[in-house]
């Protein structure tokens, strides 16, 4: 098992890491998504949806966390922890596996990441035997398992959809990775090597021109600005800025600002979900330009109930658009500088 720090020396601790002032459009559209995401929750804590399990689940704690929110005091904190508690549920115990598709893993094991140290475990489980309940703590600890133990059978270094594929695609393992390099934030013990061998697939995926490729091996290159924007993110994050590769997909991204609409293959919720964080972690500039388009573009796409549709459906739609505005609150650890 790897083992976690404790809570009191290396778990995650919410901060306010700028001192400027999230706009009010922000605020306004952001509480009415959230509002949403409370009145479609189901009694099981998740949301009726084409797209269900435990990685959506992760993207709404995710949105709730990001912009402050107080998992253990509140109006938010029943939701909240619901959510976290039938995420969990989902997890198996023997194989530290989310379920669903590593995709589910990837976004299940970032939200437990972000949760960690802000989350007061006494809480989590109210009325539930000891048998029933896990922490936080452990939970992160077996999710990391479970993605270095499907890694180290991959001949690729990275991941796919099922656990033991052997083959790999660069959006899946972006979601893996970052899930991974957060619980490294959080303290819980992540093999350098896993790390390593991850960013060595994404380096062989990426053209000098900054596309990226999808699946395999290298090749088959395209304009998929989310791809970019995944493998952007993942240098930036892994503080591996030094890669002439890393440098390639940021230009790329800054060569194209298209926000809030499709630039290239893909879903325009997805893309906007990575690109806004590969171009702030890159060039806050480029970024403060590409947030103001896409502040204006959602403001006309936003539904009354305060619902965001797309690609994906209602739920996974406004957890990606949220997501994508969190930026301006910034308190998540994975989303800081």
């Amino acid at each position: 098992m790897l083992l976690a720090v404790t809570a009191e020396c290396g778990a995650q601790v919410l901060e306010i890491r700028t001192g400027e002032a999230v706009p009010r459009e922000v605020r306004e559209m952001y509480d009415a998504g959230l509002q949403y995401l409370i009145d479609s929750q189901d009694q099981q804590g998740s949301w009726n949806s084409s797209y269900r399990g435990a990685g959506v689940d992760g993207m709404a704690v995710m949105c709730f966390l990001a912009s402050g929110e107080d998992p253990n005091f509140g109006a938010y904190a029943v939701p909240m922890r619901k959510t976290l508690r039938n995420m969990l549920r989902q997890q198996s115990r023997r194989t530290g596996f989310f379920g669903g598709s590593m995709y589910h893993h990837g976004f299940a094991m970032l939200a437990v990441a972000e949760a960690y140290g802000t989350v007061d475990d006494r809480n989590l489980w109210p009325g539930e035997s000891e048998s029933e309940q896990i922490t936080l703590a452990e939970s992160l600890e077996l999710a990391v398992r479970c993605a270095v133990t499907s890694q180290k059978k991959n001949s690729y270094g990275a991941w796919r959809y099922n656990p033991s594929g052997n083959d790999a695609d660069t959006s899946v393992s972006g979601s893996v990775l970052v899930g991974l390099l957060a619980a490294r934030n959080a303290g819980i013990e992540v093999p350098d090597e896993a790390i390593d061998r991850a960013i060595k697939y994404f380096v062989s995926m990426t053209s000098p021109s900054g596309q990226v490729a999808y699946a395999g091996g290298m090749g088959g290159f395209d304009e998929s600005m989310a791809r970019i924007s995944i493998a952007a993110l993942v240098y930036a994050v892994a503080r591996r800025k030094d890669l002439p590769q890393y440098k390639q997909t940021l230009e790329y991204l800054k060569s194209r600002l298209v926000s809030g609409g499709r630039a290239g293959l893909g879903s325009v919720e997805y893309q906007n979900y990575y690109q806004a964080q590969a171009l702030f972690q890159g060039d806050e500039e480029s970024w403060k330009k590409w947030n103001q388009k896409l502040i204006d573009t959602l403001k006309t796409r936003q539904q009354p109930d305060g619902s965001f549709d797309g690609s994906y459906g209602k739920s996974v739609s406004t957890c990606l658009s949220l997501l994508a505005l969190a930026l301006n609150y910034r308190f998540l650890p994975i989303y800081e500088r």
